[in-house]
């Protein structure tokens, strides 16, 4: 009887296996691993996207005062100011879709 107990106690102090979080949740570890690769992915995009709302809403104002003919001195040069801004949030913009397909391409191999 004594010696039962004593298995019993020694199988409970025997490690358990561990288990990683890349074998009990894939899809949350790979979204990690995408994390580490690139952080503040996500701030960037919203970083981007408000400065060409911006931008647009910007070129709207500038474009509708050029068109009433007022201030046409500095109103032209405001909106390709306005214009450029939202061209290069766009470009950036494709920057950081091509740098996460890459990524991810490089992942799936």
């Amino acid at each position: 009887m004594a010696n039962h107990s004593a298995n019993e106690a020694m199988k409970s102090k025997q490690p358990k296996p561990v288990s990683t979080l890349q074998q009990t949740d894939p899809e949350k570890y790979a979204h990690l691993r995408a994390e580490a690769a690139a952080p503040y992915r996500g701030l960037r995009r919203f970083f981007y996207a408000s400065c060409a709302a911006s931008g647009a809403i910007g070129g709207f104002i500038f474009g509708i005062q050029l068109l009433a003919g007022r201030g046409v001195e500095n109103t032209g040069l405001n909106l390709i100011v306005q214009v450029g801004v939202v061209a290069l949030m766009a470009w950036f913009w494709r920057l950081e879709n091509r740098a996460e397909q890459k990524e991810t391409s490089n992942r799936e191999k």
